[in-house]
């Protein structure tokens, strides 16, 4: 079932993820992670078989086959969330796979089932077994952002998850009407996870 299940989703995708067979995408092994060193992840993200960069891209990967569907990862050295100084500038704390697609939208399981695309079944079971420390909107904060008049706020869904190896950001825009069109999902370092905390709580 799950294997049909990932078919299924690489052929909804395939104008803006690659299509490989399902064998070599569950058993592709991950090499460079948060943690690494640029030239690592560089190197790791030119020889993927499903990112594929273009000539001029190293740590940012873009796709899009139509202005309705976009497909971007990003290893960056920067924490993620807000922008802050940071002093390493040779070691990847942070990356993030993005999607928008404005004819079959995007949902959380899609986000997930990317996740194991680029990265393989050690990091999807990781992400699976990680305990969620924080998720969002409460119904406080939908009824804060409904009196504000704020629907970007409102519509915004996800989850912080603590991982035995990484921490995990997952979110997408949902209205109160109609299909998410974007998300995003990001690995990063475990000590980054207080900081984004905070952040995505007072936001």
């Amino acid at each position: 079932m799950l294997k049909k299940y990932l078919r299924n989703f690489l052929i909804s995708s395939c104008s803006i993820i690659p299509c490989l067979s399902v064998g070599i995408l569950l058993n592709y092994p991950v090499q460079a992670l948060p943690g690494e060193s640029t030239e690592e992840v560089t190197t790791w993200i030119q020889g993927h078989p499903t990112l594929r960069p273009r000539s001029g891209e190293k740590l940012f990967v873009s796709k899009s086959d139509t202005a309705a569907q976009r497909f971007t990862f990003q290893a960056s050295v920067l924490p993620p969330g807000k922008v802050t100084f940071t002093k390493d500038r040779s070691t990847i704390r942070t990356e993030r796979l993005s999607m928008y697609d404005g004819v079959n939208g995007v949902t959380i399981e899609r986000l997930q089932e990317s996740l194991r695309v680029i990265y393989g079944l050690d990091i999807y079971q990781d992400y699976n077994r990680a305990q969620v420390v924080y998720s969002y909107p409460n119904q406080s904060a939908i009824n804060q952002a409904r009196l504000a008049k704020t629907p970007i706020r409102e519509a915004l869904k996800g989850e912080l998850r603590l991982g035995d190896r990484y921490a995990y950001w997952i979110e997408i825009a949902k209205p109160r009407e109609g299909k998410a069109l974007t998300g995003q999902i990001t690995v990063f370092l475990k000590s980054d996870l207080d900081k984004l905390e905070a952040e995505l709580r007072t936001r």
